[in-house]
């Protein structure tokens, strides 16, 4: 066998379709875009959504429930989680490098599942009531920022 020889497999390739070149090749006259209207003219775009003057799927969906954008996310955390981290101050930046949060600059709530068993001052934007409670109780400090 010879490099030249080489060829794809049976059924593997297909020859392009050449539109618009004469009735021989099966896609002449109106080279597959129908009879008239501005689907058949040349430059002519159509949008995802449009379905040829019906009326589209996404109007004749209900719209239903409300989306509150002004909504705040906040990154979670753990009592349990904080008790990993061996200092005695934690703020957003500290988590960010333990690797228990993504941006440092995102609202963080520490929520109160797990013990934390000595005293730490931590700063974030929200704690639970029993975080809170949690955290003074081991003689620790909570600050908002």
């Amino acid at each position: 066998m010879k490099l030249g020889e080489l060829k794809p497999a049976a059924g593997s390739t297909k020859k392009r379709k050449r539109i618009g070149r004469g009735n021989a090749s099966g896609w002449g006259r109106n080279a597959g875009r129908g009879e008239k209207g501005y689907g058949s003219r040349s430059g002519s775009k159509s949008a995802g959504l449009f379905e040829g003057g019906q009326m589209p799927l996404h109007r004749r969906l209900p719209k239903r429930g409300f989306t509150n954008h002004f909504r705040k996310e906040y990154e979670i955390l753990n009592l349990r989680d904080l008790a990993r981290i061996e200092a005695t101050t934690i703020d957003a930046a500290m988590l960010v490098e333990a690797g228990l949060i993504n941006k440092a600059d995102s609202l963080i709530k520490v929520l109160g599942d797990g013990e934390i068993d000595r005293a730490v001052e931590i700063t974030v934007d929200a704690f639970s009531k029993s975080a809170e409670e949690k955290i003074t109780a081991a003689g620790g400090k909570v600050t908002r920022r």
